[in-house]
């Protein structure tokens, strides 16, 4: 991308973004919430490639400024400074460059939302359902380093431990964009608890990460809607609650299910419910999309395809191998407790090297 063309593109987002801004000052949009919170939301993402190219025009004008001094000045001491800071600039312009070459590319509309997260044990059978708690713990402990709030929706205890299925609301900044990766088959090779001749099994584990639906994304119709009202229940099927507060909602015309018995009040969990039903219905239409965009990728980084294996976790090495990058490492049980961030990058680094060479294309 030649230096004007760029700057001319970046020159041109200013001068949107702050008629956004202009706009969202005004009385008439302050007064429709939908048309204010999508300029809001779009004003926020244009805050980033905003600074960048200030910083990069600022960084142009300065070499330039640094060239007429070069050829126009006689003072030593004042040519050397000169040449210092040209040469200081002219290497950091590339990295800036790229940089920015990766915000200008549109980003997925859903990054910034919060998420659903799924993790249902699956092959395998006990030693599944305690692999998916060891999942749950080791993304409970990561929102916990990353600040963000975990709120568990509807949980099914495993026999022996760990959970058949669990469903939580992720929020944070930008839960979606981080954890879409997440998304596919987990697969675990070691000695189960229940193995006696300590021979080393492979079971798995399927994560879903879905992003969140906002109120303005989907109308629900409440006379498409079943409502069904029953106890809570814990381990064992015991009832722990003998108020009818847990909530089932069945969406008629595409036959969707949710539930939720986490809260003590039932309208609680029917708010949680259909928050939840929306994001589902939400992301009938969301997978169209993410159809689109792998049909035109090779690595398919972040497909939402719950049914490929993406990650590998091998206790006897200690090792996890994400098979999308080819990425492994050996200290598992570091990773396990939630330090997760290093594979998130590279997964994030892959697939702008993606976008970057499809944007080229």
């Amino acid at each position: 991308m030649a230096e004007n063309t760029l700057i001319e593109k970046l020159i041109g987002i200013k001068e949107k973004y702050e008629n956004i801004g202009q706009q969202l000052a005004s009385p008439e949009v302050m007064g429709d919430m939908k048309k204010y919170v999508q300029l809001n939301k779009e004003y926020k993402e244009m805050q980033s490639v905003v600074e960048a190219g200030d910083r990069y025009r600022k960084m142009c004008d300065d070499l330039a400024e640094a060239k007429i001094i070069l050829q126009t000045e006689k003072d030593d001491d004042l040519r050397e400074m000169a040449k210092e800071e040209a040469t200081a600039i002219e290497e950091a312009l590339p990295k800036l460059e790229e940089e920015i070459k990766i915000l200008l590319i549109p980003a997925d509309p859903q990054d910034s939302k919060n998420a659903i997260l799924e993790i249902r044990g699956g092959t395998g059978g006990d030693e599944a359902a305690i692999f998916a708690g060891d999942l749950f713990r080791m993304y409970s402990k990561y929102f916990e380093r990353k600040g963000w709030k975990c709120e568990v929706t509807n949980v099914s205890e495993g026999a022996s431990g760990g959970f058949k299925e669990i469903v939580c609301k992720v929020s944070g900044e930008k839960v979606y964009g981080t954890l879409k990766y997440e998304s596919g088959v987990h697969r675990v090779q070691r000695v189960p608890q229940t193995e006696t001749q300590g021979r080393v099994h492979t079971s798995a584990a399927s994560v879903a990460v879905l992003p969140e639906a906002d109120e303005f994304d989907i109308e629900l119709d409440m006379k498409d809607i079943r409502k069904d009202t029953f106890c809570s229940s814990g381990p064992g099927g015991q009832c722990v609650n003998t108020t009818y507060s847990a909530i089932r909602l069945t969406h008629i015309p595409s036959g969707i299910v949710v539930q939720c018995q986490d809260e003590r009040s039932q309208l609680k969990n029917l708010d949680k419910a259909l928050q939840e039903l929306r994001t589902r219905l939400y992301n009938l239409e969301y997978e169209k999309y993410m159809n689109e965009i792998t049909a035109k990728r090779k690595t398919m980084v972040s497909t939402g395809d719950r049914s490929a294996k993406i990650r590998t976790y091998n206790y006897p090495q200690s090792r996890m191998t994400d098979h999308r990058i080819g990425y492994t490492m050996y200290n598992l049980p570091v990773f396990m407790d939630g330090d997760i961030q290093e594979v998130i990058d590279q997964l994030q680094i892959a697939e702008n090297a993606e976008r970057l060479k499809a944007a080229g294309e």
